[in-house]
Formats: structure tokens, C-alpha cells, sequence
């Protein structure tokens, strides 16, 4: 077999294959051996089939047998002659078998771009000293607070305020038609001010009582959020049953009690300041991270396979879906196509693309291994953050062994931005968002 690379680019190849004449003979003749034993053949007795027959009556199945065979155990042969590093999946179109002459094809491929020596030690690094605030505190007491407000039934003579929340009934036409998005709804609740459908239906029910039926006509604008909706003139027909107003408990021991496990309104602060501790602790991470990787794609140039860039939009694009899923939406209902999701976060597929290149390369650079007891301290980490017993996650990973390589190498890229960090040079500061305030 003759195998010719040629480079097309650092990280693209085609490979042009061709399997000799009598290889191409053998595997065909093998075919029809083993079909003359098993054919079936009218006026044949079983294995005695003629050739002539068999190649009439199955020739393109068996050819296209015998290419698929030739096609994997050459691809196979060629990459162990190349030693090409590949990723992603090659592009081949095979041509048609013939019973005369070698069998030639060409395969395009794409390999791990070759990096020299990445030299990340001696960063400099800013690291932020997030504090948590008072203003912050209160802030996340008035969400809680929120959280625990009841709704009671306004029993004065009044009419609809900004902030109330009001139970109707309605439907919207469009040039006199029921329209499909807004079609006859009973028992909405929704809060004045909020624009759960639109602001101007709201604006228009301030003032109003229960009992009162009102026509309310709505222009949504193009960039309306309910895509269905924008650039219609819809009619609303209301009718206000009820007017509630929100009523807040008071943020005292009691207010703990309720929210759950605590016993007084410190336990709810300790919660808290524990919560945001987490949270701090997670955006210098991210905040160091994304600096070492700005310094590190400046200095360290190479080429992107398509493919790698490709299998990150991918996972971008399920993200999207997932996300839109959990509340009932597609991204036809957003606007949205896969083309445009793709255009608009390809550059971020792309940082990802070189930032784990960059950290495999430092990870066989640096010789980085991952110890059992390292393995086994990120099985429980993981078991923590998704709540489930480490046992189960261990059950997970060992049942597959492509997802536990996965696993180790996600372990492997965290100790090697580890390493990073402990060769940096790092300076504490203030986070702009406290030097405002300062000011």
C-alpha cells in the first residue's frame, strides 16, 4: 500500500491511499467465496454457484462490501505509517470498486496543531479582594424577603396601582380576529409595572376596579422579547376580576424560621456570607483564569483544526437548547438557527479550542500525572457539587472509559492552571466596583 501526505495546511492533511491490484483481487475473491457458500441460488445446489452468476446478481453488494472493508483497513495502515495525530472525523469519498487495477482515494484529516514550548512562568496576575458589603447583605435579605411575600386580596374601593398584582381574564385580535399568541386566557395573575405581556396593557389597567371590562390596543415593537408578537397591532379584551397587593414579612428570627433549617436571622447572615464567599472565590478564579489565558494565546501562535472548533459550537448550541427547554422554548420561537448561534460564538468556540490545547501542551510539557488519591478527591468533589453519593459518580466514570479519560484530563487541566498560578507573579487589588464607590 502507497500512502503520500500532502499539507494542505499545519493542521489539515489529505491523504492520498492507494491499495495495490492484487490486494484488491484477494479481498474480491474472498467475497465470492465466502457468498458461493452461503447463496442461494435458483437451480444451484448450495456452494456450487458459478461465479459468472454470483458477480451478475450480486456484484454491487459485494463490491460495495469489499471497498468498505479495504477502505477501514487501509485508513487504519495509514495512520500507523503517518503516525498522524487526527481529530474529528476524516472526509472521504470513495470512488467505485473496480475488478481491474489498484484502488485509489483520498482521505482529508485534520491533526493537533504543534506547539513549541510554552514559556507560562513569571505571569503577571491581579487578583481582586471581593468583600462582602452591608448594601449586599440587605440586598440578599430583600430577595429572600421577596421570596416569602404573600399576596392578599385587596377588600377596599380602589382601583389597579403600579406594583399590585391583578387576576384577569383575556384575549387579543387582530383586525377583529382572534389572534393565535394571545389567544381567550382566564385567571391570568401578573404584576403591574412588569410587562409580563406588554407595559402599555399594564399602564392602561392603573386606575381600573374589579368588575371592569376594558379594550386595551398594543403596537409590540420589532424587538418585542416574544418574537410571535413583534410588529403585530394587538386589541385586548380584559377583564379584571381581582386586585392583590404583595405583603413582605418582617426580616427578624421568625423570617429565619421560615426559610427553612435555621433557627435565627444570623444563621440566615452566616448562609449568606458563606454563599457569597463561594461565589467570590469562583470570579477570582475565573477573573486569574482569564488572564493567564490573554497573556498565553498572545504569545503561543498556532493553526485550529475546524473540527475542534466545531465540536465547541456544538456544545454551545446544546446549551442554548437545554436552556430554552427548560422553559418551554425553542430557538425557532427566539429567532435563532444554528448558523447564527455559530457566527456569533465563534470566537468564544475558539478560545476554548486553544485553551485546552495550550493546557495539554504545558501537561505533557511538565510531565503532569494525576495520583489515585487526586483522582478519588475529584470524584468527591464532583459528588458535591451535583449532590449525589461519590459512589454513583465512580459508577458513572468506570462504566466508560473515554468519559474517565475525559474526567482525568479535566483534573489534569486544573493542576496544570495551578502550576501557572504558583509561578505567577500575583498582585491584590482593589476591585474597581469598591474604588468607585470610594470615589
Amino acid at each position: 500500500m502507497q500512502v503520500k501526505v500532502e499539507d494542505v495546511s499545519s493542521v489539515k492533511k489529505v491523504l492520498h491511499i492507494e491499495i495495490p491490484e492484487d490486494t484488491v483481487t484477494r479481498e474480491l475473491n474472498d467475497a465470492y467465496q465466502q457468498l458461493k457458500k452461503t447463496a442461494k441460488v435458483k437451480g444451484f445446489r448450495p456452494g456450487k454457484t458459478p461465479r459468472s452468476v454470483l458477480e451478475r446478481m450480486f456484484r454491487k453488494d459485494v463490491h460495495m462490501d469489499v471497498s468498505s472493508k479495504l477502505l477501514q483497513d487501509s485508513f487504519v495502515e495509514a495512520l500507523k505509517e503517518t503516525d498522524l495525530n487526527i481529530v474529528g472525523n476524516p472526509k472521504i469519498d470513495p470512488p467505485q470498486l473496480e475488478e481491474k487495477g489498484p484502488y485509489k482515494y483520498d482521505a482529508t484529516v485534520e491533526i493537533k496543531p504543534d506547539i513549541d514550548k510554552i514559556d507560562f512562568k513569571g505571569l503577571s496576575l491581579k487578583k481582586s479582594l471581593y468583600r462582602i458589603t452591608d448594601e449586599e447583605m440587605d440586598a440578599q435579605l430583600q430577595m429572600l424577603q421577596k421570596n416569602l411575600a404573600q399576596q392578599i386580596p385587596v377588600t377596599e374601593d380602589r382601583g389597579v396601582k403600579e406594583n399590585d398584582f391583578v387576576r384577569i381574564d383575556y384575549e387579543g385580535f387582530e383586525d377583529g380576529k382572534p389572534f393565535s399568541e394571545t389567544q381567550k386566557t382566564e385567571n391570568f395573575t401578573m404584576k403591574i409595572g412588569a410587562g409580563a405581556i406588554s407595559k402599555i396593557l399594564d399602564e392602561n389597567l392603573i386606575g381600573k376596579k374589579p368588575g371592569e371590562d376594558v379594550e386595551i390596543k398594543v403596537n409590540f415593537p420589532e424587538d418585542h422579547f416574544n418574537k410571535k408578537l413583534a410588529n403585530h397591532e394587538i386589541t385586548f379584551n380584559v377583564k379584571l376580576h381581582e386586585i392583590r397587593e404583595e405583603v413582605l414579612p418582617e426580616i427578624d428570627d421568625e423570617f429565619g424560621k421560615k426559610l427553612g433549617p435555621y433557627e435565627t436571622l444570623d444563621d440566615v447572615k452566616n448562609a449568606i456570607t458563606d454563599n457569597l464567599k463561594q461565589g467570590y472565590e469562583k470570579r477570582v478564579e475565573q477573573e486569574l483564569n482569564e488572564q493567564i489565558f490573554q497573556e498565553l494565546i498572545e504569545k503561543t501562535e498556532f493553526e485550529l483544526p475546524e473540527s475542534m472548533i466545531e465540536y465547541e459550537l456544538d456544545g454551545i448550541v446544546e446549551e442554548v437548547e437545554k436552556t430554552l427547554m427548560y422553559y418551554n422554548k425553542s430557538m425557532e420561537d427566539q429567532g435563532l438557527t444554528r448558523e447564527s448561534l455559530a457566527e456569533k460564538h465563534r470566537e468564544t468556540a475558539e478560545k476554548k479550542v486553544r485553551r485546552h490545547l495550550i493546557l495539554g501542551k504545558i501537561i505533557d510539557q511538565e510531565e503532569l500525572t494525576l495520583s489515585d488519591q487526586e483522582l478519588d478527591a475529584g470524584f468527591n468533589e464532583m459528588a458535591q457539587a451535583v449532590n449525589q453519593p461519590v459512589e454513583a459518580i465512580k459508577s458513572y466514570y468506570n462504566k466508560d472509559q473515554n468519559n474517565l479519560e475525559f474526567f482525568k484530563h479535566t483534573l489534569l487541566e486544573k493542576q496544570a492552571i495551578r502550576l501557572i498560578i504558583e509561578s505567577s507573579t500575583i498582585e491584590e487589588i482593589e476591585p474597581e466596583l469598591e474604588k468607585n464607590t470610594e470615589s
